[in-house]
């Protein structure tokens, strides 16, 4: 029995401003010229996600017919439309990413595509030794880890990463598991709020913003945002914008344990590579950036890596007049001796 019409919701106005009401974004089979609109424009159409520097990452991971690559950040699967090109039909890609709001959309999207063989599993990047051994695979020939947040989750309300718009203070990439922003703020110390803010983004504002931000209640992103702005109200507006993004992307890494697994996988990495395997990684602020580039070097000295990048890949200029976010993106990458 068909289900009856029902009518899109109105919104005020002549454009649509919420999420929710950006029906023709959210449907770009239906509504290819409203995409192609907003990509012109500089912008990310609602729900989608626009891939980092591929041309750079492929480049990096020389990718031959019939290797076996992972993508441990899927997302969107940008990366991973690219990647599957690159291996056709004799290669295979795996595909990793611990969003299960997310992974079953992006699934769906590559196999629509009918590239080549792909296979997913809801993991964080810290899995990939138990991920390959799953799929009977001894080792890869390329990884990759793009450490971004994707646009899908900081333009969804509902997710809790936004700066800007009304949602529950959530930040968990899996909403399913783990503490959730608002309960990780309303249970921290001081002083432990001080060092995460220092070790996390690098605030400067750290002592002043852990002493108004600790122990307290905040049910949304916004009034977290505001009692930011409260707490640097002496401060010019840009550096209080600053110091708001710093913030959430500090209680977004702890949330979700981020440097821990980025840890792990620095250790375990040169084994989940084959012999001349290629490893390349995105990574967006200092913190991570410094993880990535030690351990490389690392594990250059020890005859474990036998080329790593000298200095980090960016993007062109022209990229980053296209897509703002890949403006802090940083690409290092290292192949298996």
């Amino acid at each position: 029995m068909n289900e009856p019409h029902r009518r899109r919701p109105r919104y005020s106005g002549k454009y649509p401003r919420t999420f929710e009401e950006k029906y023709k974004e959210l449907d770009p089979e239906k509504f290819p010229e409203t995409i192609a609109k907003v990509l012109a424009s500089g912008k990310t159409p609602a729900g989608s996600h626009v891939p980092i520097m591929v041309a750079e990452v492929l480049d990096v991971l020389a990718l031959q017919p019939g290797e076996t690559a992972v993508d441990m950040t899927l997302g969107y699967g940008g990366h991973a439309e690219a990647i599957l090109r690159r291996l056709q039909a004799g290669g295979l890609l795996l595909g990793l990413d611990a969003d299960p709001i997310e992974l079953p959309k992006t699934e769906a999207r590559l196999a629509g595509l009918g590239i080549g063989p792909f296979r997913v599993r809801r993991s964080n990047f810290a899995g990939l030794p138990a991920a390959l051994a799953a799929e009977g695979l001894a080792g890869a020939d390329a990884v990759l880890a793009d450490l971004g947040v994707s646009s899908m989750q900081l333009d969804t309300p509902g997710r809790g990463f936004s700066t800007k718009l009304p949602g529950p203070l959530d930040m968990r990439m899996n909403p399913n598991r783990g503490v959730s922003a608002a309960r990780l703020l309303q249970g921290i110390a001081p002083a432990a709020l001080e060092e995460l803010l220092r070790e996390n983004a690098d605030e400067p504002h750290a002592t002043t913003l852990a002493a108004a931000l600790a122990g307290r209640e905040f049910l949304l992103t916004t009034d977290l945002a505001q009692a930011i702005r409260t707490a640097l109200r002496t401060a010019p507006a840009e550096e209080q914008e600053k110091s708001l993004r710093r913030v959430f992307q500090a209680i977004r890494i702890a949330v979700n344990e981020e440097f821990t697994a980025l840890d792990t996988l620095l250790r375990v990495l040169p084994s989940c590579l084959n012999p001349g395997g290629r490893a390349a990684i995105l990574t967006f602020h200092s913190g991570e950036d410094r993880r990535v580039k030690k351990a490389f070097q690392a594990g250059l000295r020890d005859g474990t890596f036998s080329l790593v990048a000298r200095d980090v890949v960016r993007a062109s200029p022209a990229e980053c007049r296209a897509n703002p976010r890949a403006t802090s993106a940083k690409l290092r990458w290292a192949v298996r001796a």
